[in-house]
């Protein structure tokens, strides 16, 4: 099972690029970033940990910023979005970042997607919340029109274009993995849809029932990977037991130091799994 982290990089913390040469020369396989364009003041929504949202949801680099950042950085450490607010971004130019941050850095982008969960975010954009779903996947599939056809067109009940020429188109073929995030009852439906990977979070619980659900549904490849985990071996353990190809954990919004003490933790659970 490959090894990654993610971290919310925000200006008051370690950069993009100096978790990314840590995270590649201490041997992890991958590096993920979140998005949030803005947190509203309303505050409506509540925050789905419970209690206060964290500051860091409203401090954030731009996605695709310290994505680039971080693959410019690094030679061989995959650099993903976990997960990217599509329904909040116009899928051309979505596609346009996409496929530069894949061509530039050699076919190293993991693209998580989903929609999110803060309505007022949503709205701030002019995307209706009940609508997000529908949206999701027909953003998702244009974004596939433009990387695998060299005169694209799509025409949806919310995305409509027709003959658009777009390069580059992305180093992976036929594009970056689609990673689909989110526990919601109709995930696994969009994973088939539209997805690569079921890329779920570990704190919202159930997941390895519904791995077995996903895999006995699909009938083409679909990987499983895992989002959250605790810096715990058995919990890692029961990820890899059940055929997860990634596990990935938070790190702090921290300066190097907490960063360091955090990965020799998780670094602990790893060596541990594997009886090192």
């Amino acid at each position: 099972m490959d090894i990654g982290v993610a971290i919310f990089p925000t200006h008051d913390a370690i950069g993009p690029a100096e978790v990314a040469r840590l995270a590649e020369e201490r041997g992890h396989e991958s590096l993920f970033f979140p998005e949030h364009t803005h947190i509203p003041a309303s505050r409506q929504s509540p925050y789905p940990g419970g209690g206060e949202m964290p500051r860091k949801y409203a401090h954030t680099f731009d996605l695709f910023v310290a994505v680039t950042t971080a693959l410019t950085a690094t030679s061989r450490l995959r650099v993903g979005s976990g997960i990217c607010l599509v329904i909040e971004r116009d899928p051309i130019i979505t596609a346009k970042e996409v496929a530069s941050v894949d061509y530039l850095s050699g076919g190293r982008f993991e693209f998580g997607v989903g929609a999110g969960w803060n309505r007022e975010e949503m709205a701030n954009h002019g995307t209706d919340p009940r609508r997000r779903m529908a949206l999701l996947r027909e953003r998702v599939e244009a974004m596939k029109a433009i990387w695998t056809s060299d005169e694209a067109s799509y025409a949806g009940a919310y995305v409509a274009f027709e003959r658009i020429w777009s390069w580059p188109k992305p180093a992976q073929r036929p594009h970056p993995p689609i990673l689909v995030g989110g526990n919601g009852p109709g995930v696994l439906d969009r994973v088939l849809a539209f997805g690569d990977a079921w890329f779920p979070n570990h704190a919202r619980g159930g997941i390895l029932n519904r791995a077995a659900e996903l895999r006995s549904r699909a009938e083409r490849p679909i990987e499983l990977m895992v989002m959250g985990v605790p810096a715990d071996a058995k919990v890692l353990e029961s990820y890899e037991a059940a055929g997860f190809r990634r596990a990935v954990h938070w790190l702090p919004s921290a300066p190097r130091g907490p960063v360091e003490h955090a990965l020799d933790r998780y670094e602990a659970a790893v060596a541990e799994l594997y009886g090192e």
